[in-house]
């Protein structure tokens, strides 16, 4: 049996709470452990109101307390569920005093949580077609939360049919698994939930609910409110793409398996060209990409500083070594090609790493290798507004120990005795986004993520130094003749 924790949510709702309490089922009141009133430091007499109700209540276990200043609606929360994980609930249910929503529906909230079925719910009120005007939604709210809603989704990757619904329930270890406590303490609050729920990989579960429209004053402020969560969508969305601080993609790897238009996915397509072949990858992180080499007939040996989980069942060898000592020589040679994706910047001596792959590679062998581009416009920016700092990923990584343009790394590899066979300027991977369930693969490409594809591809082709987050070469080694000149390597 679920322990099972009612958080009501209450600021100046004197003439509201006792009612909200008063509609909780009766036959539901004996689910509940525990009942916290939050009073965030109202203007009236919410908190004697509540202290009132708990005085004649026989059969509902009501705690009432006061914040001593205003803690803001998200502060307010952060109490409400710290409060939970504390008393060792299963599931908290977020309840607003105001009687906006329904406390007759509790049993509905929480069913999918106590079945197992979910991690979260919402209570949507755009599930059911015509019941939000209905119920008194007016027209304005009507249409800015069906917008929002959808760009939420568009950024997010989700299907929500509302974001902005506040009867919301949650599992306690769900609450645990993500940093809500860095959460904004006003109103935009749930959204940023909702977003690193999706971003843990958390179930999301809507239902159905009603929809009320007192006499409540609103409190949100509505152009603040949009601005606001707008912002949080495209914070995640820049930041799954490795662009910013990286924080709100806590659950995110920095070297998971990008596929599509990405390096990733390119050199899929470079080596599916190619007959099964030999391949060494050097810095092999979790082996997602060489599974799918393999699956393309192709032998895989890696190197990689640590095993990650998996990561040997994925491979036909691994070997762990730091690559910053060189390939250790048990990894052998005559490979077709050497694989160095995403890992020069990683190591302190890049031309040492290429000078060790030259004994490794067999007759005609190559090697393909992606750089990020510090030339791109984002870290230019950065550090042209004296805003240069690492991020978690992508091209400010903050495990970058050397940063290259395309003019610094083409000298570097012409140095090192390789010619340049080909070579691809690649731009921001924006599809890269993973839906919150973990089973589930990559969302469907939508409109504005096209638009923001298409513009960026554009920059590319027409200033790959500036656009290109990524560049992704085939070198082929050469060696020097009597004269000096340089020459292939037979």
């Amino acid at each position: 049996m679920s322990r099972i924790g009612v958080l009501v949510v209450a600021y100046n709702a004197a003439s509201t709470l006792a009612r909200v309490l008063d509609r909780i089922p009766a036959d539901f009141r004996a689910r509940i452990d525990e009942v916290l009133v939050c009073d965030d430091h109202s203007e009236d007499s919410t908190y004697l109101v509540g202290l009132g109700y708990q005085k004649v209540s026989r059969n509902l276990p009501l705690t009432v307390i006061r914040h001593p200043r205003n803690l803001g609606y998200g502060g307010n929360q952060k109490v409400g569920y710290r409060w939970a994980i504390e008393h060792d609930l299963d599931i908290v249910v977020l309840l607003h005093g105001d009687g906006q929503y329904a406390p007759e529906l509790l049993p509905q909230i929480v069913a999918p949580l106590e079945q197992g079925e979910s991690d979260a719910v919402l209570g949507s009120r755009m599930m059911e077609q015509g019941r939000a005007r209905a119920g008194g939604m007016p027209l304005y709210k009507y249409v800015g939360n069906r917008i929002l809603t959808a760009f939420e989704n568009a950024m997010v990757g989700t299907a929500f049919t509302e974001w902005h619904s506040g009867y919301r329930a949650y599992r306690t270890d769900a609450l645990r698994s993500v940093p809500f406590e860095a959460n904004s303490d006003g109103f935009d609050f749930d959204t940023q939930l909702l977003i690193q729920l999706q971003e843990a990989g958390r179930r999301v579960t809507e239902v159905p609910i009603p929809t009320y429209y007192g006499n409540e004053i609103c409190y949100v402020n509505g152009v603040r409110y949009a601005r606001d969560v707008i912002t949080d969508v495209l914070r995640y969305r820049a930041h799954k793409i490795g662009l910013g601080t990286g924080e709100t993609a806590f659950a995110s790897t920095a070297y998971e398996l990008k596929e599509g238009d990405t390096s990733h996915g390119r050199i899929l397509t470079w080596l599916g060209a190619k007959e099964p072949s030999r391949v060494l990858d050097l810095g092999c992180s979790d082996g997602h990409l060489d599974e799918l080499l393999r699956k393309q007939g192709h032998h895989v040996t890696a190197v990689d500083i640590e095993e990650l989980p998996d990561a040997r069942d994925r491979l036909d060898r691994l070997v762990v070594a730091d690559l910053d000592r060189g390939i250790p020589q048990e990894v052998g040679g005559d490979y077709d090609v050497v694989l160095a994706a995403d890992v020069l910047e990683h190591v302190r001596r890049p031309e040492r790493l290429l000078a060790d792959i030259h004994p490794r590679l067999g007759h005609n062998g190559s090697v393909i290798a992606s750089v990020p581009n510090f030339g791109h416009w984002y870290p230019r920016s950065r550090v042209a507004l004296g805003l240069f700092d690492y991020d978690r990923r992508g091209i400010l990584d903050a495990d970058h120990v050397r940063f290259f343009t395309r003019r610094s790394f083409e000298r570097l590899v012409s140095r090192e005795r390789y010619r340049i066979r080909r070579r691809e300027a690649l731009g921001v991977p924006f599809d890269v986004l993973r839906r919150g369930r973990p089973d589930a693969g990559p969302h469907p490409a939508r409109p504005l993520t096209k638009l923001a594809g298409s513009l960026d591809r554009v920059g590319v082709v027409l200033c790959p130094s500036l656009f290109a987050y990524q560049f992704l070469y085939e070198l082929e080694p050469v060696s020097r003749d009597v004269h000096g000149d340089l020459a292939p390597v037979d």
